[in-house]
């Protein structure tokens, strides 16, 4: 298992009292760094989720409440790690919400939720980062997106959620060009269906669904001092998927 030390780094992964995110926030916390839990609505879970950091041998674990969607509040949120913890070495965009209907029958309000939540959520949050990590020279910035945005694919269903992974997609590439004399790296991890969604297609690529470990352990590759001159390239976990094979 690659488990790179993180010793004296701070960890802050979005979205991470559950799922995805939660996985990869415990991976962090067993490297050793301190991790903030960042929640929304899920303040149990992510104390939870915290206190299971600290068992792990994180120095130390807080937990952050926050809107990434909205300027202000995520420049509250960093303020409350920064105060707690310290400087943001690694930050992990994982909030995003779904829309698994038809585009013709997604309200508006939904639409816009989606792409503030991927989208807009990855860039307020990186941007808000960016400083402290340029300062210290040193930051590592992963963004979760989609298996497929490399092709641009879509689909009726889920619309708003590709179009603003893609995004995310761009996104993680211009700004690797615009840091890469910053000493920090900026990628992405992608993910097909994980064994924790809540709809799956009809046959999963080598007999099962990913796992929330295997996103933590993609994320997870990117945080080594090993990687540091990798950056604007995009992991997709998604077990050899084709979509023409489905």
């Amino acid at each position: 298992m690659l488990t790179p030390e993180l010793n004296d780094r701070v960890a802050l992964v979005t979205g991470s009292a559950r799922g995805v995110g939660r996985a990869i926030a415990l991976r962090a916390a067993a490297s050793g760094a301190a991790v903030a839990i960042h929640y929304h609505t899920s303040d149990e879970a992510a104390a939870e989720a915290a206190a299971e950091a600290r068992e792990l041998g994180a120095p130390a674990a807080t937990t952050v409440q926050g809107d990434v969607t909205d300027p202000d509040a995520v420049d509250a949120m960093f303020e409350d790690v920064e105060a707690k913890l310290g400087t943001v070495d690694l930050l992990v965009n994982n909030v995003g919400d779904f829309a698994p209907q038809h585009w013709a029958e997604i309200p508006f309000e939904t639409w816009k939720r989606v792409v503030e939540t991927n989208f807009y959520g990855t860039v307020l949050c990186a941007k808000r980062a960016l400083p402290g990590m340029r300062e210290q020279s040193w930051g590592r910035i992963v963004n979760v997106g989609y298996a497929g945005s490399e092709k641009a694919l879509v689909y009726p269903k889920n619309f708003p959620y590709f179009v603003a992974k893609t995004g995310v997609l761009m996104f993680t590439r211009m700004l690797a060009a615009d840091t890469q004399d910053d000493g920090v790296t900026v990628n992405a991890v992608s993910p097909y269906v994980v064994d924790t969604s809540d709809e799956f297609p009809d046959d999963a690529p080598r007999g099962r669904w990913a796992s929330v470990e295997d996103v933590a352990h993609a994320v997870a590759f990117f945080w080594d001092d090993d990687s540091g001159y990798i950056s604007g390239e995009n992991v997709e976990i998604d077990g050899g998927w084709l979509p023409e094979t489905l």
